[in-house]
């Protein structure tokens, strides 16, 4: 079953998503998924709760993405601080990462996406990095939508792991320091070839971007949702509302008009 046969639209997200279409979209939308644990909390429920239904919220997104015909969505999904949380939720979250992969990736496949990971997965499980690598392999010659998924991602580790590649690359005779520029830096990070986000979502009233592909958001929009908005609950109107809102700014990169 394609994406693009199964959108049941009530009319509000119909007038939306047309309204979104009339203007340029962004190429590069970056999601901060917060919000999941407090949303099970306020329900009485475990916090891994929470995150499954978020991992339903996720599936929406995608689906509008590729209505909506976007380049990139990178999504945080586990940072590098997450290893401080308890082992009971960091496992649910390895479990739910290997399940939406094994559910989904067919559908994702037939649809052209392709899975990247940004991050540096060594440190998850074995079985969890077969997972994951397989999804990559399998989507490799998609060029639909580019669906990024930030794992054990932060972004001054992004930015130390660069350097020392840059260094490394120096050392070997392969680069020299008259060659260092924003071009070539860009190479080393984990978002190499990609355009800088356009626009950065975030859920739950978090005010802060949380060690997220700090270099490359140097120039993008963010846009904040109400603090009663958890993730779990962001559905494609909320998405399009963020895109809209986004759509009726000015961007000037530092200068005019």
């Amino acid at each position: 079953m394609n994406f693009k046969s199964i959108f049941k639209f009530t009319k509000t997200t119909e007038k939306l998503m047309k309204k979104v279409q009339e203007k340029p979209l962004p190429q590069h939308v970056a999601i901060i998924m917060d919000g999941n644990g407090r949303w099970a909390q306020k329900k009485g429920l475990p916090r891994e709760i929470g995150h499954r239904y978020g991992s339903e919220a996720l599936k929406e997104i995608v689906k509008m993405s590729v209505k909506l015909d976007l380049k990139y969505l990178t999504l945080f999904a586990f940072s590098t601080e997450n290893w401080n949380r308890p082992q009971k939720e960091i496992n649910a979250l390895m479990d739910l990462l290997i399940e939406y992969l094994q559910e989904e990736l067919e559908e994702l496949d037939k649809n052209n996406i392709k899975i990247n990971v940004l991050g540096d997965i060594s440190k998850f499980p074995i079985h969890v990095q077969k997972e994951v690598n397989y999804a990559i392999e399998k989507t490799f010659d998609n060029d639909g939508l580019k669906l990024n998924i930030a794992l054990n991602y932060g972004g001054r580790d992004d930015i130390l792991r660069a350097v020392k590649n840059i260094v490394k690359d120096i050392e070997l005779g392969v680069l020299s320091i008259g060659d260092i520029n924003e071009k070539n830096f860009n190479k080393y990070l984990y978002t190499a070839d990609m355009p800088d986000p356009d626009l950065l979502i975030r859920t739950s009233g978090e005010y802060r971007i949380s060690n997220f592909l700090l270099y490359q958001m140097a120039y993008t929009e963010l846009w904040f949702s109400r603090p009663n908005l958890l993730w779990p609950d962001f559905n494609q109107r909320d998405f399009l509302k963020a895109i809209l809102d986004y759509q009726g700014r000015q961007r000037r990169f530092g200068g005019l008009k």
